[in-house]
């Protein structure tokens, strides 16, 4: 019998060809904007889908899985996976994937744009051109911060704070602190053991750059207190998830030179912005673009496709997001 999946939105070429070498046949979404709950469920309920490829954007939880019993795997175009009700799924028995590694560079890449935006205030530039305010060369205009020789904090040192780390040592002769749940050896054996409980990243870095997932322990993980606790001249950048930071603690310390800018290219109520975020001079928003290169969505297109072919064919994902040992 022939396999039938759900695609929610479209995706790459790449992947889509592994599904039809495999002779998975899938429907898929059109529209450029996500489905809602109540869209994706609707179109569970046409057919017996095997599978699923969802997105960051769509809702996964109990409602859902009522309506689609075959379902065996809901495979997340996304390194991401706090859109999916783990616990519900696991109790199913319905495996749940990611795409692990596949924006590693594009978002270490985005991070340092970030960082190198907020010490140059390139953005600030460009902005006073367009109103036209510059009169001639001025030896007080806008300076910057030098980005070489500065502590950088890296809050999660997986696989993209490792590549920030990098660029930041090789490229800035940057000085690297981190925390994370675990030592990262490999990371190490390059900046030397400079790991660190978060409390001691946050006062000592004169940039914070987070790279956690969206876990209980990491919701709101920079709020009014920790803010207060980093240097006035510090700044932080966000291209994690936006419920790390309290978006709201984050527009008053802004505001109130509690430090003195930030980067961010997640939002806590994603696509909605806190009142106030976007007033500030002293910020840097991107719409959720830090992974969006060609070579990545490929390869998180491919990746998908991968888990939902193992599951069918062998039950088990390639990169089930189910807890592991964490070190």
């Amino acid at each position: 019998m022939s396999k039938i999946i759900y695609i929610t939105r479209k995706i790459p070429e790449a992947g889509l060809k592994l599904l039809r070498d495999k002779k998975i046949e899938f429907d898929m979404g059109t529209s450029s904007t996500p489905p809602t709950k109540k869209e994706i469920i609707k179109q569970l309920k046409k057919k017996q889908y095997d599978g699923v490829i969802s997105f960051l954007t769509d809702p996964i939880d109990k409602e859902v899985f009522d309506v689609c019993p075959n379902v065996k795997i809901f495979a997340n175009f996304s390194v991401g996976f706090n859109n999916v009700d783990l616990e519900e799924a696991q109790k199913r028995g319905i495996e749940v994937s990611n795409t692990p590694g596949t924006s590693a560079t594009a978002v270490a890449e985005h991070t340092v744009a970030f960082m190198l935006t907020l010490t140059t205030r390139i953005d600030e530039g460009d902005r006073f051109m367009r109103k036209g305010k510059y009169k001639g060369w001025d030896p007080d205009l806008l300076i910057g911060t030098d980005l070489k020789g500065k502590t950088i904090g890296l809050i999660g040192v997986g696989q993209i704070g490792t590549e920030v780390a990098k660029i930041l040592h090789y490229g800035f002769g940057s000085n690297i602190i981190y925390s994370d749940i675990c030592t990262n050896p490999t990371l190490e054996q390059i900046i030397g053991p400079t790991r660190k409980e978060t409390a001691e990243v946050l006062r000592e870095a004169d940039i914070v750059s987070l790279h956690v997932p969206l876990l209980p322990s990491t919701q709101h993980l920079i709020n009014k207190e920790s803010l207060a606790t980093m240097k006035k001249t510090a700044f932080l950048i966000n291209t994690s998830r936006g419920a790390v930071i309290d978006e709201k603690a984050l527009v008053y310390a802004l505001k109130n030179n509690v430090i003195k800018g930030a980067a961010i290219d997640v939002y806590e109520f994603e696509p909605k912005l806190s009142p106030g975020l976007s007033k500030l001079s002293n910020v840097v928003l991107t719409p959720h673009i830090a992974s969006a290169r060609e070579s990545a969505r490929n390869l998180m297109a491919e990746i998908a496709a991968k888990n939902i072919i193992s599951v069918l064919e062998n039950g088990k994902a390639i990169n089930s997001v189910y807890p592991k040992s964490t070190c």
